[in-house]
């Protein structure tokens, strides 16, 4: 497969919730990204287009649309290039199965890893109650997200005047309402549960926007992250091993040490 020049190869890369149509994303920083990996096969596991924010007006600057083309000129380079779509992006899911333009549709996947271990590779929405059940409420909940990231934004204009590092306000309300850790614990399981059920090793999902890996479920539990606030990805090596890349730690990295040849990457995993 052609490689930009100077990108680091990968086997695989994993991308979800980039939430393109929203001034949330990061699209800059993950053009970035893009032309720092290259890989054999990318999976970009939901959410990757926001239907919800487009459908109530319209927003696509011209950065959205490289991070498009950016990801269909290394289709035509010759990567495989799975979308799994999610709940923000479910027009999509009406042309499951079909190939459009070398992009595969799919509700959900199977990846054998190097190592011959399986993953199943989906958004998780379906395993959410509330996206499935009540979708007033799952969108009444977005509506508050979106207010913590205008609050956010102009939070970290300050941070960075003062020569603070970026700080995720809803990240941190997270980890630290109870209600909320429960449900992303209970998420955590239910995918597990799903991975085990089809005989997997493990499970690679988005859509509760928070990064991890961890096995303590019985089987391999990766979550993506997201291109809203933790700006992350997974990549999978070609020994079959796996690393969670915080982007926004890397950059930081690369400022502070001059001349660096190769990104620090964080979280890696057998």
């Amino acid at each position: 497969m052609a490689q930009d020049v100077n990108a680091l190869r990968v086997r695989t890369l994993f991308l979800s919730d980039l939430h393109l149509g929203t001034k949330g994303c990061q699209a800059d920083a993950l053009l970035e990204f893009l032309k720092t990996y290259d890989a054999d096969t990318i999976y970009l596991v939901g959410d990757i287009v926001d239907g919800w924010k487009l459908k109530s007006g319209w927003y696509w600057p011209q950065a959205h649309n490289d991070v498009v083309q950016k990801l269909l000129r290394k289709v035509r380079k010759g990567a495989r290039l799975v979308y799994l779509p999610g709940n923000h992006d479910e027009f999509l899911r009406d042309y499951i199965g079909v190939n459009l333009g070398g992009i595969e549709l799919a509700d959900y996947a199977v990846h054998e890893a190097a190592d011959g271990k399986r993953y199943l590779v989906i958004h998780g929405d379906q395993f959410d109650l509330v996206v499935r059940h009540a979708r007033w409420l799952a969108l009444l909940g977005d509506g508050a997200y979106s207010a913590a990231l205008f609050v956010n934004t102009y939070l970290n204009m300050v941070r960075r005047r003062l020569g603070l590092t970026y700080w995720s306000l809803s990240s941190w309300a997270k980890l630290r309402v109870k209600n909320a850790v429960n449900f992303i614990s209970r998420f955590e399981e239910l995918l597990a549960a799903e991975a085990h059920r089809q005989q997997a090793d493990g499970v690679i999902c988005g859509h509760i926007h928070h990064a991890t890996m961890h096995d303590q479920f019985g089987v391999a539990y990766v979550n993506t992250g997201d291109w809203v606030e933790s700006c992350t990805a997974v990549v999978e090596h070609y020994d079959g091993s796996f690393q969670l890349i915080r982007w926004t730690e890397v950059q930081l990295e690369v400022t502070r040490v001059e001349g660096l040849a190769a990104p620090v990457i964080s979280e890696k995993a057998a």
